[in-house]
C-alpha cells in the first residue's frame, strides 16, 4: 500500500487511520453507536484522488470477479481515493449458474445492471466515462473481461474490444494516466494499446502454480510484449509507454494482484496496489 499512498499522496491531507472515506452507498446509522468499522461508511467524503473503476457484469464465470472488485474497492477506500463505478449497457455473452459452471439456457442479462449489484446500485453507464474527469481507471478481472468487455474467450487474438473499452484505454493511455488491470484483462490493453508492455505472471505453468501462464502467449500474439513477474509488480520505465499496466494473472498460490500503472501524480515510478 506504500506505493498506493505515494501515488494518492499530493491529493490528500493526513487523517486518522479509521477516518477512511466511502467508496459505495453509506449506510444507515442511525440509532447505532459509531465505531472504527462503521467510519468507512460513515465518514464524510473529502477531496481525494478520482479513480474510475469498469466492471464487466457479476460472478466470475460470466461477469466481474468480485472478490477482485472488492478488494480493489477496499485497497482504494483506505487509500482515501474518490471511486466512481461504470459499466457498459450491453447485454451479456451469456449466463452461467456458477452451481454447475454451466450457461443457463434461455436466460440473458445486461452487464450494466448485473454490475449495479456490485455497486449497490450507484453505477454509470461506461459510454460516459472520460479521462479528462478522473485520475486513474481499474479492470477488475473476470471473465467478463473475456467475454462480455471484448471477445477474447472466443476468438483469442483476433478478438474485438467493446468500442468504449477502447476508447477509455486509449483517453486514459494518451492522457498519460495510470490505468490498472486484473486477473485476464489486460488481454484488453494488449489488443487496443500497440506494442505496450504488461503482464499476467509466469510464462510456465511451474507444476500446476500458474494455471493460466498460457494466456501468455496470447499476449504477445495479440501485439504486446509479455513480462514476467510476481504479484507485486513495478516498472521503472512508464514514460516509455504513457502509462502501460501490468497486473498478474492467476498468480502462485492463488493471490490476486492489482497494479497501477503510468505516470504518478509526482511524475515517478508506476504506483502498486496489492489486493
Amino acid at each position: 500500500m506504500a506505493a498506493l499512498r505515494s501515488l494518492l499522496a499530493s491529493r490528500l491531507a493526513v487523517t486518522p487511520l479509521f477516518a477512511l472515506r466511502p467508496v459505495l452507498l453509506p449506510l444507515p446509522l442511525s440509532g447505532l453507536a459509531a465505531s472504527p468499522r462503521a467510519a468507512l461508511h460513515a465518514s464524510a467524503p473529502r477531496p481525494g484522488t478520482r479513480v474510475a473503476l469498469v466492471l464487466s457484469g457479476c460472478g466470475v464465470y460470466d461477469g466481474t470477479e468480485l472478490h477482485e472488485a472488492s478488494s480493489i474497492l477496499v485497497h482504494l477506500s483506505r487509500g482515501g481515493a474518490e471511486v466512481q463505478i461504470f459499466a457498459p449497457d450491453i447485454s451479456q455473452m451469456h449466463v452461467i449458474d456458477h452451481t454447475k459452471g454451466q450457461p443457463s439456457e434461455g436466460e440473458s442479462r445486461n452487464v450494466l445492471t448485473e454490475s449495479a449489484r456490485i455497486a449497490r446500485g450507484k453505477i454509470t453507464d461506461l459510454a460516459k466515462l472520460r479521462a479528462a474527469d478522473h485520475d486513474a481507471a481499474i479492470f477488475p478481472g473476470g471473465f467478463g473481461a473475456a467475454k462480455n468487455l471484448s471477445t477474447f474467450a472466443v476468438d483469442g487474438k483476433d478478438c474485438r474490444v467493446d468500442r468504449d473499452v477502447e476508447r477509455v484505454l486509449k483517453e486514459f493511455h494518451q492522457a498519460g494516466k495510470p490505468i490498472g488491470l486484473c486477473c485476464i484483462a489486460p488481454v484488453l490493453a494488449a489488443k487496443v494499446l500497440s506494442g505496450i508492455e504488461v503482464t499476467v505472471g509466469h510464462e510456465q505453468e511451474e507444476g500446476g502454480r500458474w494455471p493460466y501462464a498460457g494466456t501468455a502467449e496470447a499476449i504477445k500474439a495479440l501485439g504486446a510484449k509479455h513480462c514476467v513477474k510476481e504479484v507485486t509488480i513495478s516498472f521503472q520505465h512508464p514514460e516509455r509507454h504513457g502509462g502501460p499496466l501490468a497486473p498478474p494473472c492467476c498468480p502462485a498460490g492463488g493471490a490476486q494482484g492489482v497494479c497501477v500503472m503510468g505516470r504518478s501524480t509526482r511524475g515517478g515510478d508506476a504506483s502498486i496496489v496489492s489486493c
